[in-house]
């Protein structure tokens, strides 16, 4: 029999400790993805309509691409990046007083990094001591409240439900969970719900942030994927650089999904604490990938088009799912469409949870999404899906609706 190593002791608590790597519990998307190849066996001849993929389906424009084959021959690029260039710093500022009319100082209120999600991982670590607390919308993205258990504070869940516009509500906010609370981090539009946050809301949030001394973080990934008015970035609002930051992503609007690029832009000195913190874990993105970035920002087309290649997607899905019987509506943003999961079939079995409903697509029709149990019971719907041309989208709309036909769904 093999012993455990001597290391198996030392694992710190935060990853579980001395029963690190012996528990039994599935991630959810390990589920997925066990069902998916499940069902290919099963199924070899019905091919997978996977709704379930979380990144855009398409490579970076050809002018990124064609700048990035230039500049990576260049001998000047080839060190370390450091907290970014000052050309990428500039492109950016340029970009959010072009999209939003927010000016900013690329030298002091501007900082690369190296993807949205070490930026989220990173920002605790300026503002959590052990016992403080982050405010995180659930269903959300979740890294920035992981960091803040590894810095031993704790995390207050603020639920996302339809009643309340998948908007958080703030005034629940106990107030003893408020005087402790270092961050709140928010994220609109919002992942996986689609839905907008409005001027009048992100108002709120700064009186939020300044009544209880609060330090705000606003993941705008999704940004440019906004549907039906012009993208709100937070730094909009009259006072919202004295209580916090944006993260910005290149992946999610500009199809640069893997370069691993984006920025933090607000108030000089929390932008300043995240580049010492950046300071001490990354040397900064390859130079020539920062200067294929310029070229993304530079040009408002890219986005425009990315926005409208996923619009017209989400209002070919939602009107397949209307057919089906479920409950869609065109979201407010990002490719994502949040739906009440089916409780069941008539005649046939009953879901307990959306991922009961998401398994038995999986594995009985080809069909995978994304389930959500931490406000009510939703599936994620993403158009994120391969199909080159409008005709393919089409033929998948009408592979969805035949898959379904002869089920008699419950919700």
């Amino acid at each position: 029999m093999t012993s455990e190593p001597y290391f198996q002791r030392l694992f710190a608590e935060r990853i579980g400790g001395a029963r690190y790597g012996m528990g039994t519990a599935i991630y959810k998307f390990e589920k997925i993805k066990r069902a998916k190849r499940q069902a290919v066996a099963d199924f070899p001849d019905r091919p997978l309509l996977d709704f379930g993929i979380g990144e855009n389906d398409e490579i970076a424009p050809e002018v990124v691409r064609s700048t990035m084959k230039v500049e990576i021959d260049r001998p000047e690029n080839r060190g370390y990046a450091d907290n970014g260039i000052p050309a990428y710093k500039e492109a950016a500022a340029a970009f959010m007083e072009r999209e939003f009319g927010v000016r900013l100082n690329p030298e002091t209120e501007v900082l690369h990094c190296i993807g949205s999600k070490p930026a989220l991982a990173m920002l605790p670590a300026a503002f959590i001591n052990p016992g403080d607390i982050t405010l995180m919308t659930v269903p959300g993205y979740p890294v920035a409240g992981t960091h803040t258990r590894y810095y031993g504070g704790q995390v207050f869940n603020l639920p996302l439900r339809e009643e309340n516009g998948f908007l958080p509500d703030l005034d629940a906010v106990p107030e003893d969970i408020a005087r402790r609370a270092k961050l709140l981090v928010l994220n609109y539009p919002n992942s996986p719900t689609g839905r907008l946050a409005d001027e009048a809301f992100f108002r709120r949030v700064v009186d939020f942030a300044r009544r209880h001394e609060i330090v705000v973080i606003h993941d705008a990934a999704h940004i440019m994927l906004t549907y039906g008015r012009r993208p709100l970035s937070f730094l909009q609002i009259e006072g919202a650089r004295d209580v916090g930051v944006e993260v910005h992503s290149m992946s999610k609007g500009f199809h640069m999904i893997g370069w691993r690029l984006g920025f933090v832009a607000g108030h000089e000195r929390i932008v300043r604490a995240f580049g010492d913190i950046k300071d001490n874990s990354d040397s900064g993105q390859f130079i020539a990938i920062q200067k294929a970035a310029i070229a993304a920002l530079a040009d408002p087309s890219i986005p425009a088009a990315v926005r409208a290649r996923y619009q017209r997607r989400l209002g070919k899905l939602v009107a397949a799912l209307r057919r089906l019987g479920f409950r869609a509506d065109m979201p407010g943003g990002t490719y994502f469409l949040y739906v009440p999961a089916p409780r069941g079939l008539e005649g046939g079995p009953t879901f307990a949870s959306a991922e009961e409903a998401s398994q038995w697509l999986i594995r009985q029709r080809s069909i995978c999404t994304v389930p959500w149990d931490d406000a009510g019971a939703y599936l994620r719907f993403s158009v994120t899906y391969q199909a080159p041309t409008e005709a393919d989208e089409d033929r998948l709309m009408d592979a969805l609706l035949e898959r379904l036909a002869g089920d008699r769904l419950v919700f």
